[in-house]
């Protein structure tokens, strides 16, 4: 006779196998901006200084829903909308997916993984996209003069406060790209 095997699961997969707890989802908001175009958001159309579009999207499409995160980041932005919403949902394990982990020991792994939940206890502040500028070099046969410096992203920064202080803290992740995605890297 066979004896059933038992596998251990990870205590939050063991809380959505058993339907204890459900996956949580972000309301996706259609905004107009002062500008007239369209932007979707998972905060409040008067928080990016919008204002609420009701109807569905212009050619009749149906309404945005809730959607889960992309496979990766295609650009800085989508990876700084995917590191902030990681935070308004309280999730290392969203933040811990954004994350360059070719490489990555299993000691660091965990080490890693202790530093996103210590994060997510702290108030978040901003998620900021750091630039670095390149001057351009030699010599112009233009009348206008040299092009202006290029501006490339190097990092993501995060600003936080202390909890129940005002005391600020940055926590800054480099950027790699990797197969046409934009991933944190230590």
């Amino acid at each position: 006779m066979r004896r059933p095997v038992f596998f251990a699961l990870p205590p939050i997969a063991a809380l959505l196998a058993a339907g204890i707890v459900a996956p949580a989802h972000a309301q996706v908001r259609r905004c107009e901006s002062p500008t007239g175009g369209t932007v979707y958001t998972d905060r409040r159309c008067e928080d990016i200084g919008a204002v609420e579009r009701r109807g569905p999207p212009a050619g009749g499409a149906p309404a945005a829903r809730p959607v889960p995160m992309a496979t990766c980041a295609r650009t800085v932005t989508e990876l700084v909308y995917e590191v902030t919403h990681a935070f308004d949902t309280q999730d290392p394990n969203r933040l811990a997916s954004l994350y360059h982990w070719p490489g990555v020991s299993n000691r660091a792994g965990y080490q890693l993984l202790a530093r996103f939940q210590t994060l997510m206890r702290r108030p978040l502040v901003d998620v900021v996209p750091v630039l670095n500028t390149v001057e351009p070099t030699g010599t112009y046969g233009t009348l206008e003069g040299p092009p202006p410096p290029r501006r490339f992203p190097v990092a993501v920064r995060i600003e936080q406060t202390l909890p129940d202080s005002i005391t600020p803290v940055r926590t800054t992740f480099g950027l790699q790209r990797h197969v046409g995605c934009w991933w944190l890297r230590g």
